[in-house]
């Protein structure tokens, strides 16, 4: 089985942009070259716009358009190029202020869906972590990226989406590999009260939580983490960036693998016991 790369939908989107922008610099009868000196750049910047190389900016946009008196388009493109622009976005331009405006984001995602598939791999979701786990994880990533220190306030935002497990009409199916569970991400009494906190929320009606063991035979590799939202959007984390995914194609495929794994996943005790493992491998 295969998957799209994560990251093809931005570029997708990238390239229906510069289609557009070449087919109006085509019905105003422009040569690039013509087009770069009405802009008054060189023409090699021209070239990169239309090979959807680089994203255009407003000022770029309203230049383009104006050169092939199509003023009235402008707003329609920069508004285009802005959603395009929004589909991949690197943490540390998301963390430019630091971390809370992004889980406030998320919040407001998470609100608005009532049907998500979470798939992790190698942390526990952000929804059902616990403060001290979310404490710790989000220092190393400040750390990492260098990003401004927010992590107290960051973390109110992220333990916030937990309400959603207790109010609204809101259905989490969420996937985790067996390594979420063994991997010592905190130090062993944050470990093991990240682990006792997935066997407090299993038993609520808006959460299955399917454990996939390093014994299952794998009909699909291990992936990276992915969230689809009602069928209409996928969000995929990578180590750089993330990615928003709404190709019909992709996020089909997305369902698609979180179907496959979901069938070597265990449930209920089964679940139970490999968390009740982990937690005893701590002491």
């Amino acid at each position: 089985m295969t998957t799209t790369s994560p990251s093809s939908s931005a570029q997708s989107a990238r390239e229906a942009l510069a289609v557009r922008l070449q087919h109006l610099r085509k019905d105003a009868g422009l040569t690039g070259k013509e087009l770069s000196a009405r802009c008054g750049w060189h023409p090699a910047k021209t070239t990169r716009i239309q090979k959807a190389a680089v994203l255009p900016s407003d000022s770029d946009i309203r230049a383009w358009c104006a050169a092939c008196d199509a003023d009235e388009q402008a707003d329609g493109l920069i508004a285009t190029a802005r959603a395009v622009d929004s589909m991949y976005l690197e943490w540390r331009r998301l963390h430019q202020g630091g971390m809370r405006q992004v889980q406030q984001d998320w919040y407001t995602l998470h609100q608005q869906t009532r049907h998500c598939r979470v798939y992790v791999s190698n942390l526990p979701p952000g929804l059902l972590q616990t403060p001290a786990f979310a404490t710790t994880l989000m220092n190393q990533i400040t750390t990492f990226q260098g990003t401004p220190d927010d992590v107290a306030e960051a973390v109110a935002a992220r333990v916030a989406r937990s309400r959603f497990l207790y109010e609204g009409n809101h259905r989490f199916v969420v996937l985790m590999e067996e390594s979420v569970l063994r991997y010592r991400t905190a130090d062993p009494d944050t470990m093991h009260g990240q682990l006792r906190h997935l066997l407090t929320v299993m038993p609520l009606a808006s959460v299955s939580l399917g454990i996939i063991p390093f014994s299952a035979q794998r009909t699909i590799w291990p992936l990276e983490a992915f969230y689809v939202h009602d069928d209409t959007t996928a969000v995929v984390e990578t180590l750089t960036a993330e990615i928003k995914v709404t190709q019909p194609r992709e996020i089909a495929d997305y369902t698609k693998a979180f179907a496959a794994l979901a069938e070597m996943a265990v449930y209920g005790d089964e679940a139970r016991d490999l968390i009740r493992a982990a937690i005893d491998a701590l002491e």
